[in-house]
């Protein structure tokens, strides 16, 4: 097992996607530390690695304070004596247009998924340095980070913060050996469970069977154990060259996301005051880039009727 050895922290652990990675992580020889603010949720998921032969401890503790980034930490050097490993899982949702989104769904999901990603990261990078370890952070981005997403300014603004620290770090501890990346995921979660566009492959998903392939395929769409497989081999060895990038899994699809470059480039004489751009603007620039994510129609074999309906 390649990661026999390792120790690693999976924040948000105890079900979902976080649960995936850290029982990929397990399968693949690494002890874990499992962190959800649920005690039952967090326990039931230590003992599925531990019934399959794994290692694993839980800290119940909501991520975005220092003090549970220390927990943490402190957590896996105390129970297994090091640490490998870092993913950055945990987050929640508070989906509601602009005009209706309340500082407190915006606070809450930037402490949880950005804030929390940062405590987590700097604590974890603190004690790899300090102990020449060269361990592997894992951060987890979204498509919505990347085209943004109607109804999602919290998530998208927390998202894209992400990969953005994931940029500035894999160059600031580029010589401690220590990569950075984002994993961006596209998978069956309880979010996706109540979109009607997703309901067939969400569908097959919970009577275990194979999704169709349009999904798998051509959206990249498939189970949380499609997303395990690269977070484990972003956390092993022969990992070691890849660090700063954003690479987005899915289904049957792999994906490495472009870092944002200029589309088109033009020049006036003297600058472009107000009359110049008047003028020029369109010619300058060419088309404009687009926004949100665009998914080709369903194919009728595929169609469900949304709730209610």
């Amino acid at each position: 097992m390649s990661l026999e050895g390792k120790v690693a922290i999976v924040t948000g652990s105890g079900r979902g996607l976080g649960l995936a990675y850290a029982q990929e992580l397990a399968r693949q020889g690494a002890a874990v530390v499992i962190n959800d603010v649920d005690a039952a949720t967090a326990a039931d998921a230590v003992a599925s690695i531990e019934s399959a032969g794994g290692k694993a401890v839980a800290v119940v503790a909501p991520v975005g304070p220092t003090e549970t980034a220390k927990q943490l930490v402190q957590t896996a050097v105390d129970t297994y004596g090091r640490l490998d490993i870092l993913v950055t899982n945990a987050g929640v949702l508070r989906d509601t247009v602009l005009w209706k989104m309340s500082d407190d769904d915006f606070d809450t999901v930037i402490n949880v998924h950005l804030r929390g990603t940062f405590t987590t990261v700097r604590e974890a990078a603190s004690y790899m340095r300090a102990n020449e370890i060269p361990g592997r952070i894992i951060t987890i981005g979204s498509p919505t980070g990347q085209r943004g997403n109607f109804g999602q300014t919290n998530y998208a603004a927390a998202k894209a913060g992400i990969v953005g620290m994931v940029r500035t770090w894999s160059l600031e501890l580029k010589k401690a050996g220590i990569t950075v990346n984002a994993v961006i995921p596209v998978a069956a979660t309880a979010m996706t469970a109540t979109v009607p566009y997703f309901a067939a492959a969400v569908e097959a998903d919970e009577k275990g069977e194979p999704m169709p392939a349009f999904f798998r395929h051509d959206l990249g769409f498939g189970t949380s154990d499609d997303v395990a497989g690269l977070i484990a081999y972003l956390a092993s060895d022969e990992a070691a060259g890849v660090t700063g990038q954003a690479i987005g899994v899915g289904g049957d699809r792999l994906q490495l996301w472009s870092h944002p470059e200029p589309v088109a480039t033009a020049y006036h004489d003297g600058g472009w005051s107000y009359q110049a751009l008047q003028d020029g603007f369109a010619d300058a620039v060419g088309p404009l880039q687009s926004v949100g994510e665009k998914f080709p129609p369903l194919p009728d074999d595929l169609q469900r009727p949304a709730p209610g309906a």
